[in-house]
């Protein structure tokens, strides 16, 4: 039977990769419909490639734009625009399935709204879960909503956890997050005051946009994950252990009680987590290249050095305070990471706002979307007062 796919974020690297691995198997998926935030040239593309019965843009302005090239190359595709749009696109009953891939805490609300319309969800928005934990995993619950990690690492570790989540409290003893260091792994924390944005998106395995670069650069992709793992498979902090692994063949591992360990292991290429999500339980071709372990010359792995990786271990210490404290790191962290790419702060006081923020803000246990985004919105808000006051 044909699965109708709502792509939200479809121009970026996950939603292109996506519509990759939809374009594979025509006869088992139909794209919905699909949303971007700017990118109109793409969006038209994609939308002559795919025939959506929606396309949803940011912003009204871009919406028209994309209306006006839609008529005129002849495409029968209904444009939208705004947040009510995204939650529309997500929860529309002919949908069954939704990849969330809107980068930031604007990737919240039409999850949400997927979760709570029992959809299966494959979740790349790593912010959903960041800024809102327990609001998510309720509404997954309470909406009878399927949820597969697509990241590449908690991927790895859904496909070696045991089918049965009743039984992971007495057989799991710890998951292990798999980290490439990014490209200053090897370089001294003294010098990175004089990276440059060109610098720190040059990943050493992946091809990403710049924001998840940076936070590859900092590690605070990492931190984020290890929040999100926690909310995911329901562990505690203490449970969930990072190693950096540069060649990134290891995508992350799950250590047993009795110490075995399992693996999942792969070329650094998203579709595959993404064909996983898309077809779980079976399998289906990602149009990713096997991997050929003649040519692996080894597998390395080095402890994530806290001097060198300052925002890493944020993770923990957001996820021991009170609650909204992830979503304070989160929304500090893209308001930061942004000043950076703009050129008004350097690349060492990334984590500097980071801490300026958490230390300034203080949640008062958000329970509800609402909640959320007047913290988002309060932390942001805070972050640029700490941006300020490095400039």
């Amino acid at each position: 039977m044909t699965q109708h796919i709502t792509v939200l974020g479809s121009t970026g690297s996950i939603g292109t990769n996506t519509l990759d691995v939809i374009a594979r198997h025509p006869d088992r998926y139909q794209v919905f419909a699909l949303s971007a935030a700017t990118q109109v040239a793409l969006m038209l593309a994609q939308c002559a490639r795919f025939a959506p019965r929606y396309a949803v843009m940011a912003s009204a302005a871009h919406a028209r734009e994309l209306e006006q090239k839609i008529k005129d190359n002849g495409l029968q595709v209904q444009v939208l625009h705004g947040p009510d749009a995204l939650e529309t696109i997500a929860s529309h009953e002919q949908v069954d399935a939704v990849m969330g891939a809107i980068v930031g805490a604007a990737g919240l609300a039409p999850c949400l709204a997927a979760a709570r319309a029992g959809k299966r969800l494959l979740l790349a928005n790593k912010e959903a879960l960041v800024v809102g934990g327990a609001v998510f995993m309720r509404a997954v619950r309470e909406g009878g909503a399927t949820l597969l990690p697509i990241d590449s690492e908690h991927s790895a570790i859904f496909q070696s956890l045991p089918e049965d989540p009743a039984t992971w409290p007495r057989r799991v003893q710890h998951v292990l997050l798999t980290a490439s260091g990014g490209p200053f792994r090897t370089r001294d924390p003294a010098t990175l005051c004089d990276v440059t944005p060109s610098q720190a998106c040059a990943h050493p395995n992946f091809s990403m946009g710049r924001k998840i670069s940076i936070d590859s650069a900092t590690m605070m992709n990492k931190a984020l994950e290890v929040i999100e793992a926690r909310w995911l498979f329901d562990l505690a902090p203490e449970q969930i252990k990072v190693v950096i692994h540069p060649q990134q063949i290891i995508h992350s591992m799950v250590q047993f009680v009795d110490a075995s360990i399992i693996a999942q292991l792969g070329t650094p290429d998203m579709r595959v987590p993404i064909a996983c999500g898309l077809a779980w339980p079976e399998r289906v071709p990602s149009g990713a290249a096997p991997l050929d372990f003649t040519q692996l010359a080894a597998l390395t792995f080095e402890e994530a050095d806290a001097r060198r990786f300052p925002g890493l271990h944020l993770s923990w210490q957001a996820l021991a305070a009170a609650p909204g404290t992830t979503a304070v790191l989160n929304a500090a962290n893209e308001v930061a990471v942004a000043a950076f790419l703009d050129g008004r702060i350097r690349f060492d006081q990334i984590h500097a706002v980071n801490l300026a923020t958490l230390e300034g803000v203080l949640p008062s246990n958000p329970d509800c979307v609402d909640a959320l985004l007047a913290l988002d919105a309060q932390t942001r808000a805070a972050a640029e007062q700490a941006v300020r006051r490095f400039q």
